[in-house]
């Protein structure tokens, strides 16, 4: 098995934004994110993960965990050797995510776990090259990553860490749409939105009177957020190999009642629905305005410019979770005389 290395990356961040000013979500607490930590560990350490590197933050949840490391050792129980990511600059913006996650992968790291949102994981997702992604929910809309246990989430990591399940069987490749407007790009991995306002502000979308088009690498009809628009209306899975996209405009007579956010679900008019396929530009319509990747406004463009969306087909290896644990029941992965 050699040096088995899993990466955890945890926005501090996650489960805070203005959306819970707006809505009802609730917020997710530090502790609770730093118990997720060790509840991996004790995992990662019953399947054989040797070194665990650990993004550290100033919300408190880095302290958190190197106290509980801590207690462990004084009791004597076994964690795998522990790797904060310390005496770098911490920005608390998603640069921090991207640099701790080419770290990982730079070390060694065959898997990076990542807690957060769709946000984090839309950024760790950039920086992970060929390592696998494990994305666990601790965000506001949370549709790419998965609720699950982590103490589930950690054995099947390390299964994978440690090549115990080969990652041919217990990872897939996630589809991406890529924006593009004025020299700037940005992916995303569940949506992309286009709105009338002309400025970022507070990033979160949360009104859907604004918007025109909204392009979906997927969309589940059990989903939050924008994708649920067409979760309802012409439902997507993950490994179908196209996307869907449709025009969004406030009068159309087809109506659709969409959970947008925890607590917030609005009526949205819904005008023309079509298959979005890999490979093909897509022109965004409006003359001016801003648009959304995975809930978050990102780029603003301007009469002239002729933005543009793309699906593809390249997106992050992801972990999936019920298929190693399946494939390690049948291997006999976890039995003891």
């Amino acid at each position: 098995m050699g040096d088995a290395v899993v990466g955890v990356v945890a926005n501090p961040l996650s489960g805070r934004d203005i959306r819970r000013l707006v809505t009802q979500a609730s917020v997710f607490p530090t502790a609770e994110k730093a118990s997720m930590i060790g509840r991996m560990l004790t995992a990662f350490q019953a399947v054989g993960v040797h070194r665990v590197l650990l993004s550290t933050d100033l919300g408190g949840i880095s302290a958190a965990v190197l106290r509980a490391v801590r207690g462990q050792r004084h009791q004597g129980v076994a964690w795998p050797e522990v790797e904060f990511l310390d005496g770098r600059p911490i920005r608390q913006t998603a640069q921090d995510t991207v640099d701790a996650v080419r770290h990982m992968v730079g070390a060694g790291a065959r898997v990076v776990v990542c807690l957060g949102g769709d946000g984090t994981a839309r950024v760790a997702a950039t920086a992970i090259g060929d390592a696998a992604l494990l994305p666990l929910s601790t965000g506001t809309n949370n549709v790419f990553p998965v609720v699950r246990e982590a103490t589930i989430a950690g054995l099947a990591a390390g299964l994978v860490a440690t090549g115990a399940v080969p990652a041919a069987r217990a990872t897939s490749r996630a589809k991406v749409i890529e924006a593009r407007a004025g020299g700037r790009a940005e992916t995303a991995l569940v949506d992309v939105a286009v709105s009338t306002e002309r400025h970022v502000g507070a990033r979160a979308v949360w009104d859907p009177a604004t918007l025109t088009q909204l392009f979906c690498a997927f969309a589940e009809p059990d989903a939050i957020g924008l994708s649920s628009i067409l979760g309802q209306l012409a439902p997507v899975g993950r490994q179908e190999p196209h996307g869907v996209f449709a025009r969004i405009a406030p009068g159309a007579p087809r109506q659709v009642l969409a959970p947008i956010a925890p607590g917030l679900v609005a009526p949205v008019g819904v005008g023309e629905i079509a298959p979005l396929e890999p490979g093909t530009d897509y022109p965004i319509e409006a003359r001016a305005g801003v648009i959304a990747v995975d809930g978050e406004r990102e780029l603003t463009f301007e009469p002239g410019e002729q933005p543009a969306v793309r699906l593809r087909t390249d997106g992050p290896r992801c972990v999936d979770v019920p298929a190693v644990l399946a494939e390690s029941a049948r291997l006999g992965l976890l039995r003891r005389a």
